[in-house]
């Protein structure tokens, strides 16, 4: 597998995955929240699940967490459309060109 190391950035800069706010144990997953246990709070994450987006596409979250599990600050709960393991996967035999011109996001795009 050939990747460029932006991967994890873009995926993360997509907005498409759920990311854990604060630390803390997970007490319940399911296919539509995530249920996280920490600083003596229980916040509760909902996924996406088979949503229109405003571009016609589908958007849906897919939970990458189990039940019992210690999670950090800024760790991938829930992976988006097109990532994996909070990396962007776009298949098999793929070209892609993407690059990030001088520092500026605004512009930039997979071709």
């Amino acid at each position: 597998i050939v990747g460029t190391g932006l991967e994890r950035q873009v995926a993360l800069d997509s907005g498409v995955s759920a990311i854990a706010e604060h630390e803390g144990n997970i007490i319940y997953t399911d296919t539509d929240k995530i249920f996280l246990f920490g600083n003596r709070d229980t916040l509760s994450i909902p996924l996406t699940i088979y949503q229109r987006s405003n571009k016609n596409t589908c958007m849906h979250q897919k939970p990458q967490v189990q039940r019992g599990k210690y999670i950090k600050k800024g760790q991938i709960l829930a992976d988006g459309a097109a990532t994996v393991g909070g990396e962007l996967a776009l298949g098999k035999n793929v070209l892609v060109a993407y690059m990030p011109w001088e520092g500026y996001n605004s512009e930039d795009a997979v071709l």
